[in-house]
Order: structure tokens, then C-alpha cells, then sequence
């Protein structure tokens, strides 16, 4: 199984096997949930108590395309296991194979073939894994990944999911000018990020990679669109099941979707919370590419 896991983000089968189409898909559903890695000494909150919890989270929500954050790769097998609808995109960020967490993405192999995928770190050597950037306390990086649509061959979208670093401020930002870097360079292509970015709607690494929405280049915030007033949209609890704190768990697109729908998940199970973050769910319309002159 771990080896499954080390090389899933090789395995790209199918690809000459795909579908002629050209409508439009469905709106699609896409979540990111930090699961709270699972070596950590939580007592009662520890994650053979609440396994399930988060299995069932995700199945609950089935979502079309999820990117975990935190993950071990014990924990990437149990998930793996209980959900083989979906395949699996992830390397450790500590030796770019199985050491250290995981910020895997994972997809209904049903829906998607994945086209490409990749693996990015956080730092001054992105290509190299293992590397820390900036004042970062850990090691960071993106999982990235591109997907098309088995049913509408001409569609792909690019999803990439991270996680920022918890200490380092300037990390964090340097961090968001290298992503934004990289999801500028896929041009008018669909894109979605997905992550745990440490910092709120109100930080630098939030405007790098949002600013100006008028520009089409701009990633948009579904949660600003959707629910600028609501109160209480706080992400991280500590598994206390507040929701005051700041939204520091995000999902973001570009020009080329429609935000339908957006949610913060803050169901307990009989007074246990399933992690430490609330999982993050939106419902995303794919826009013709035409609609931005793009063909």
C-alpha cells in the first residue's frame, strides 16, 4: 500500500483511452480538510479515535476532488483503503517519497484522468525535497495536479493544494508569491487552490494570491462571494468547536468557475470533532472558455 501511495502521482493510465466530448460539465465539488497529523498527543482527540470520523467527513460530503492536509502516510493508507472511489496524489515533504506529511490530493477516478501532476516545496530550492524556506519552522510544499473530464474530454482543470507554514510570516508570504507564480503560468487554464494557509483573509499571503479581483489573473475567494457577512467562519478550533478564530483554511479558483455554493462543516459526532480544523466544502461551475476569449 505505501508503495501505491509513494507512486500514485506516476500512475497517469488510461490517457489514450479518453472520450470525445465537448459540452460543458457539472458543477463540481471540491473540499480541503486538515486532518490533524496522527502522531500528534491529543489523549481523547487522537486519531485512532476519530478515524472514522474523518472518513466519514469526506463521505459525507462527496466531494469530487478533496486536497487532506497534515497527513502521515499510515493515515494516507486508512483513507485510502475506506475510499477506493478515489485516487490518490501525495508525496512526503520531508524526502518527496513517504517521510514526513502529506498535502495529498485525491479524486473521483470516476470524473477525471489526471493528465500531470507535480510537487513543489515552499523555499529557495523549490525543487528540491526536503528544503525549508525563508523562516519557515518545517519543511513545505504544493501537490499539484491536472485533470480531465472523462465525459468532456475537452475540459482539464489544474488543482493544487499546500500548506503554509505555521511560524514563518515571511515564509508564508514568500510562499504565496511563489505559488502565485506557478498558477500564472497555466494562463487562462481552470484553476483550483486548496490548502491550509496559516493566516487570515486580512494577511499578505491572502492579497498575493486574491488582490484585485477585477483582473482576471486574479484567484477568487468563493467564501467572500458567496457569504461576505456571515460571522463565526473561523477554520481552526483545537478541537473545542469554536468558531470565532480566523479562516485560515481556504479554497480559492480563478476566472474560469462559478462559485454555487460554499460551507464550513462544524458537525461534532457525539461531542468529538473529527480534527482540529473544520473542513472547508464548495460547489464550483466550470465557465466556457470562450465566456474569456480564450478560443
Amino acid at each position: 500500500m505505501r508503495r501505491r501511495i509513494f507512486l500514485a502521482w506516476m500512475l497517469l493510465g488510461g490517457l489514450l483511452t479518453v472520450p470525445s466530448g465537448c459540452s460543458m460539465p457539472d458543477p463540481i465539488r471540491v473540499m480541503t480538510f486538515n486532518i490533524r497529523y496522527g502522531t500528534a498527543p491529543d489523549g481523547p482527540n487522537h486519531w485512532e479515535l476519530r478515524r472514522d470520523l474523518v472518513i466519514e467527513t469526506i463521505r459525507a460530503h462527496d466531494p469530487d476532488v478533496v486536497g487532506l492536509q497534515e497527513v502521515l502516510a499510515d493515515q494516507a493508507e486508512a483513507i485510502c483503503d475506506a475510499l477506493p472511489d478515489y485516487a490518490f496524489v501525495g508525496v512526503g515533504r520531508r524526502d518527496g517519497a513517504l517521510a514526513g506529511e502529506f498535502v495529498p490530493i485525491m479524486y473521483r477516478k470516476e470524473l477525471f484522468l489526471a493528465t500531470d501532476t507535480g510537487h513543489f516545496w515552499l523555499s529557495e530550492h523549490p525543487n528540491q525535497p526536503g528544503s525549508v524556506g525563508w523562516d519557515a519552522a518545517l519543511p513545505r510544499l504544493v501537490t499539484w495536479v491536472q485533470l480531465r473530464f472523462k465525459k468532456n474530454a475537452l475540459n482539464e482543470i489544474y488543482v493544487f493544494n499546500t500548506h503554509f507554514d505555521h511560524r514563518g510570516s515571511r515564509a508564508r508570504l514568500e510562499a504565496s508569491k511563489l505559488l502565485r507564480r506557478v498558477v500564472d503560468s497555466k494562463g487562462g487554464t481552470p484553476i483550483i487552490v486548496l490548502g491550509d494557509f496559516n493566516c487570515g483573509p486580512n494577511s499578505a499571503p491572502y492579497w498575493t494570491l486574491t488582490g484585485d479581483t477585477s483582473n482576471l489573473a486574479e484567484l477568487r475567494d468563493p467564501y467572500v462571494m458567496l457569504k461576505r457577512n456571515e460571522l463565526e467562519a473561523g477554520t481552526y478550533h483545537a478541537f473545542n468547536g469554536r468558531r470565532e478564530g480566523q479562516r485560515i483554511d481556504w479554497v480559492l479558483h480563478n476566472h474560469r468557475f462559478e462559485p454555487q455554493e460554499v460551507e464550513i462543516d462544524h458537525r461534532v459526532f457525539d461531542g468529538r470533532y473529527p480534527s482540529d480544523h473544520f473542513p472547508v466544502t464548495a460547489t464550483l461551475r466550470l465557465l466556457p472558455a470562450t465566456d474569456w476569449g480564450v478560443l
